[in-house]
This record gives C-alpha cells, sequence and structure tokens, in this order.
C-alpha cells in the first residue's frame, strides 16, 4: 500500500484528490495539509511514502517545503502538483528533490500511474514541464521539443558536462529519450533506421557521463543540457 499526502491550499482540491485516489486498491491518502508547515509536521508524524505538493501555498510554500525536505533522511517521494505554468519552476523543484512535476489538469489516471512511478523510485515529468525545460537549456535546438512522459528513475550522478558537445541529431534523440520513447519510437519519429538510433543513444551516455538513457534525461533536465 502506497501511503499518499495531499499538501494543498484549497480544501476542494484536497478532498477531490483524496476522494479519487481512496478508490484505487494500492493507495491511502493517511492526511491532509494546508500549507508547507502543516506538511512537514505531517511527514514527521505519518511517514508517508509519496508527498502531492502544490507550489504555491501560505505560511511554507512548495519551494521551501522541498528545501525542509532535502537534509531529512528517508523522507517522503515528492510529486509536485501545481496549476502554475510557469516552467522556470520545474527545474528548480528537481534540484530540491522532487521527484516529479505535474500540472493539475492531468488526467485522473496518470496521476494515479504518476504516484505509483514516483513511488517505484523514477522521475516523473508532465510533457509541458519536461519540453520546457529541454527547450531552454543552453544549446538546445531551436522549436518545440518532444513532450516528456513517465521519464526517468532516480537521480543521477552530478558531475561535470559532456565530454564533448552534443550534435543536433543527439539532442533530438535526448529529447525524445526525456519523453521516454523506446529506440523503435525514436526510430519512427526521425525517420532513420533503429540501429542508427542505438548508435546516437550510445554516443548520447557516453558524452554526458551516465550509465544509462534514463539518467541522461534527467541528467539533461537538471543540467540543462541538450
Amino acid at each position: 500500500m502506497i501511503r499518499v499526502l495531499i499538501a494543498d491550499d484549497h480544501p476542494v482540491v484536497r478532498q477531490g484528490l483524496r476522494t479519487f485516489l481512496d478508490l484505487q486498491d494500492d493507495l491511502d491518502v493517511v492526511g491532509e495539509a494546508a500549507d508547507g508547515a502543516e506538511a512537514l509536521a505531517l511527514v514527521e508524524s505519518l511517514a508517508p511514502d509519496v508527498l502531492l505538493l502544490d507550489l504555491r501555498m501560505p505560511v511554507l510554500d512548495g519551494p521551501g517545503t522541498l528545501a525542509r525536505l532535502a537534509g531529512r533522511e528517508g523522507g517522503p517521494r515528492v510529486l509536485v502538483l501545481t496549476s502554475v505554468g510557469d516552467p522556470e519552476d520545474v527545474a528548480p523543484a528537481l534540484r530540491a528533490g522532487a521527484a516529479g512535476f505535474l500540472y493539475k489538469d492531468v488526467d485522473p489516471g496518470t496521476l494515479v500511474q504518476a504516484i505509483r512511478t514516483v513511488h517505484g523510485g523514477q522521475v516523473l515529468l508532465a510533457p509541458e514541464a519536461a519540453g520546457a525545460v529541454l527547450s531552454a537549456a543552453p544549446g538546445a535546438p531551436a522549436g518545440p521539443v518532444a513532450p516528456a512522459d513517465p521519464a526517468s528513475p532516480a537521480p543521477p550522478r552530478r558531475g561535470a558536462g559532456p565530454v564533448a558537445p552534443l550534435t543536433g541529431r543527439e539532442r533530438q534523440v535526448l529529447a525524445l529519450i526525456a519523453s521516454g520513447r523506446s529506440n523503435r519510437e525514436i526510430a519512427r519519429e526521425l525517420a532513420v533506421a533503429e540501429k542508427t538510433v542505438k548508435t546516437h543513444v550510445s554516443n548520447v551516455l557516453m558524452k554526458l557521463g551516465v550509465q544509462d538513457r534514463t539518467q541522461a534525461a534527467l541528467y539533461a533536465v537538471r543540467h540543462g543540457l541538450a
């Protein structure tokens, strides 16, 4: 059973989330908080597995809550769930330790799956969130970037930048990796052979200095590489 704590300053939102999430056999909403300070207290007393965290709250906001949680051992996985659409909020939340970033217009079924994904140790970004971060990264290609759905597992190592600059094609592949696409799907999207995609993926991993494609996606988001 996944223990979920909801932190949002709107009672209607909290009640709506609780009503829906409590219908899931593997989810248990153990508490609700109206601000970050209350959320921190409930984290201590209830030990939730996943914290659904709004960014804009009174007393202590979402970023402040993330900062306080960052110094704690064994805290919950934090899934930001916000109505704020500013792409500049995404990267700081990830750097502060958020394991996911979604907007409140998300489909209910997607939210449930996101909670499970985050609880399982992976990182998940809304399409708009990942696309905005990747497209704003230094050296990112102009124009729209492929959206990101369930992305990558636990935080990769933090190290230096890539060994060599990514080519334009490698940046496209990286964006599609971040969107959760398989090699076959990337090949179809770029109209190239799957073997060619595998080569590009290998080059991306080598240049970023990470071990697998999922680490590459999160590394790109957190370090502004694309």
